[in-house]
C-alpha cells in the first residue's frame, strides 16, 4: 500500500518537471502501453474460454468460424436425453382435462425450442447423408465432385453449431434470467471513501445499462456527508436482465487515495451489491394484514415539499420481518409503490433461496445465487487495473469499466463459466 502511494508521488513529482511537450510524448508512450496491456488481457481471456469449452468439447474440427464438436460421451447423453424429452413431450399435448390444461402448456412451450432443434438437426443428417452419396457417385465429375464438397463443408458446419445449440437447451435454466431486477448497492468498510465508491458503482451500471437499451429507474438515494451514497437502489429492465447481471452480486473492493486523505495514501474500501429478480404478482402474494406500513418526513434532497410532508414510506413484512424503506419522491404513493416492488423482489429471492437449498450444490452454482459475504472483483485506480477473482481476469482500463464500457469483459466470462459449469452438471448426472 505505502509503496505504491510512494511510487505515485514520485511519477507525480516527474510529471511537473516535463515540459508540454516533454508531457504529450510520455502520454502518449503509456496511453500506447496500457492499450497494449488491454490487448493482452483480451487475448488472455480468449484462451481461457478455449481450455474451458476444451474441457468439454472435442478438438477434431474446432475453428474460427465454427462450434465447437461435441464430445461422443456428451454426444450419447444428449440422445438419452432427447429420448426422454420426446417421450414426455408425446404425453403432454394440451388435450387434457381444464385444469392441467395451463401445467401442460406451459411444459410444451418449455420443450418447444429443443423440439423444433431436433427436427432442424435431423433434418441437417439427412442433407448430409445425401450430399455424402452424390460425393461417391460423382468422383468422375469433377466440377459436381467440388460443388457437393464445399456444400458438404457447409452442412457440417451448420451441424455442429445445431448440436451445440441442442446441448445449451437442454442445460438446467434458471426461469429468472428473462426477468427485471432490482439492484441494492451499499458502502461497507472504509467510512465516506466507501460511500463515494458506492456512488461511483451504483453510476457504473447505469452507464453500463444505458449502454445496453435498458431501462434504469432509481428507486431510493441515502446520501454521505460528502454526496456519496450510504446506499442507493434501482430497478432495471430489459432483455435478459437479470441472467446478465445476477453474478454481480458480492463484495466489490477499491484501491485508490481518497479525497480526504492529506498525505497521499492508498486505502481500501468495499462496497456490497445485491442483484435480486423482480417479481410478478403471480409469483408474490402480498396481504394487507401482513404488511406494516409506516410514514415520515424524508430527511434527504427533494425540495420543502418533501420535507414537510410524511412522504417517505417504510413497509415492514410482518411474517418475515424484511423492511423496505422508500423517501426518493415526492410523493407518497409513488414511495409505497417502488416500496413494494422492492419487498416483493426480496420476498421471491427468499423463496428462490429456499427452493435452491433442498437442491444440489452443483445445481445452486448454476443458478448462480452467489455467496455475497465474499470479495468478487478489485477496482485497483493507482495501477489503473480491475480484477475479477472468480474467473481470474484483469482488465487494465479502469475507467472504461466505471464508464460501463468494458464491464461486458468480466459479464461474459461470468457467463460463460457457468455454462461450462452447467456442463460438468449435465455429463456427471448421468
Amino acid at each position: 500500500m505505502g509503496n505504491g502511494g510512494g511510487r505515485l508521488r514520485r511519477l507525480n513529482r516527474c510529471v511537473m518537471l516535463l515540459t508540454d511537450t516533454d508531457f504529450q510524448k510520455f502520454r502518449s508512450h503509456y496511453v500506447d502501453v496500457g492499450r497494449q496491456l488491454e490487448q493482452k488481457h483480451l487475448q488472455f481471456l480468449n484462451k481461457q474460454q478455449i481450455l474451458l469449452r476444451r474441457r468439454f468439447f472435442s478438438s477434431s474440427t474446432r475453428t474460427a468460424e465454427s462450434q465447437p464438436q461435441l464430445s461422443p460421451d456428451i454426444i450419447n447423453i444428449m440422445e438419452r436425453k432427447l429420448n426422454a424429452i420426446e417421450t414426455r413431450h408425446a404425453h403432454l399435448q394440451p388435450d387434457a382435462l381444464p385444469d392441467e390444461y395451463s401445467t401442460a402448456n406451459k411444459e410444451l412451450k418449455k420443450l418447444r425450442h429443443t423440439i423444433d432443434l431436433m427436427t432442424e438437426l435431423r433434418k441437417k443428417h439427412s442433407e448430409i447423408d445425401g450430399l455424402k452419396l452424390l460425393i461417391a457417385e460423382t468422383q468422375d465429375d469433377k466440377d459436381m465432385y467440388q460443388m457437393a464438397s464445399e456444400e458438404l463443408g457447409q452442412a457440417s458446419d451448420e451441424e455442429k453449431r445445431l448440436r451445440y445449440m441442442l446441448l445449451k437447451s437442454l442445460l438446467p435454466k434458471d426461469d429468472a434470467d428473462e426477468r427485471d431486477c432490482i439492484l441494492e448497492v451499499r458502502a461497507g468498510s472504509g467510512g465516506e471513501e466507501a460511500s463515494l465508491f458506492a456512488m461511483d458503482i451504483f453510476k457504473m451500471y447505469e452507464k453500463y445499462s444505458l449502454k445496453k437499451g435498458w431501462n434504469f429507474e432509481i428507486l431510493d438515494v441515502a446520501e454521505s456527508d460528502l454526496k456519496g451514497y450510504k446506499e442507493a437502489s434501482a430497478a432495471i429492465s430489459g432483455a435478459d436482465v437479470f441472467g446478465k447481471l445476477k453474478f454481480e452480486s458480492g463484495i466489490h473492493r477499491v484501491q485508490r487515495v481518497p479525497v480526504t486523505e492529506k498525505a497521499g495514501r492508498v486505502h481500501t474500501s468495499a462496497v456490497s451489491v445485491v442483484i435480486l429478480p423482480q417479481a410478478d404478482q403471480v409469483d408474490v402474494h402480498l396481504r394487507n394484514e401482513d404488511l406494516k406500513i409506516d410514514t415520515y418526513r424524508s430527511g434527504g434532497s427533494g425540495g420543502q415539499h418533501a420535507n414537510t410532508t410524511n412522504s417517505a414510506v417504510r413497509v415492514t413484512h410482518i411474517p418475515t420481518g424484511l423492511t423496505v424503506a422508500i423517501q426518493d419522491e415526492r410523493s407518497q404513493h409513488q414511495n409505497k409503490a417502488k416500496a413494494l416492488k422492492v419487498l416483493c423482489a426480496k420476498l421471491y429471492e427468499m423463496e428462490r433461496s429456499r427452493a435452491d437449498a433442498s437442491r444440489s450444490r452443483l445445481r445452486a452454482e448454476q443458478i448462480g445465487s452467489g455467496d455475497r459475504s465474499e470479495r468478487i472483483r478489485t477496482y485497483n485506480f493507482p495501477q489503473g487495473r480491475v480484477t475479477d477473482h472468480r474467473v481470474g481476469i484483469t482488465s487494465h482500463s479502469i475507467d472504461g469499466v466505471m464508464e460501463g464500457e468494458h464491464l461486458d469483459m468480466f459479464v461474459n466470462a461470468l457467463i460463460l463459466q457457468q455454462e461450462m459449469d452447467a456442463i460438468a452438471s449435465f455429463t456427471s448426472g448421468q
